[in-house]
């Protein structure tokens, strides 16, 4: 009896370690297929915008990890800075990272205007020059669609507002960036 004891302490002994090393085998797997690059072929880091008015963001790449954050506002940029199957790790104008259903992102550009200080209005040019006709002031935080950008200026149109803007104004886009 004594043998058999023994016997079943030293099977259940291997079968937990062998689930533990699975599941080590499995966070390896998912932090490698994290470091590999795009699932998707897209390039990473790249910019997108929340599909819904709804969003959950996680701290994982699964459902039943613990929701970190909740945005409600369709259209904000985030930008993905990894992949892991259906789910994209993304990072927000705050600086805030987790995790995203793919299906909750949308490819349309948007951008949110960023100032050196609350109080300061951002002018929005009729052209894409200083010089131009200034068709209106923006408040940082002010979100809108990037229409296309030239490297230095981007064209953001919004609720009662068409002009261009300096790319370095404009979270949601990279430094040099052209989009068309």
């Amino acid at each position: 009896m004594t043998q058999w004891f023994r016997y079943l302490s030293v099977m259940l002994m291997a079968a937990c370690a062998g689930i533990a090393a699975a599941h080590a085998d499995t966070k390896a797997d998912v932090t490698g297929s994290i470091a590999s690059g795009s699932v998707s072929g897209l390039p990473i880091p790249r910019f997108v915008s929340l599909k819904a008015d709804k969003v959950n963001m996680h701290i994982g790449p699964a459902k039943n990890y613990e929701v970190k954050w909740l945005y409600q506002r369709a259209g904000l940029p985030v930008e993905i800075t990894a992949e892991f199957e259906n789910w994209r790790r993304i990072r927000d104008s705050d600086g805030t990272e987790g995790w995203v259903y793919h299906s909750l992102l949308s490819g349309r550009r948007t951008g949110v205007v960023i100032a050196k200080s609350k109080e300061e209005l951002v002018p929005l040019y009729a052209k894409p020059d200083s010089k131009a006709a200034i068709a209106a002031h923006l408040q940082p935080g002010v979100l809108g669609s990037v229409k296309r950008c030239n490297a230095n200026w981007c064209r953001m149109i919004g609720p009662g507002f068409d002009g261009w803007i300096p790319q370095e104004r404009l979270w949601g886009v990279y430094p040099n960036e052209k989009v068309d």
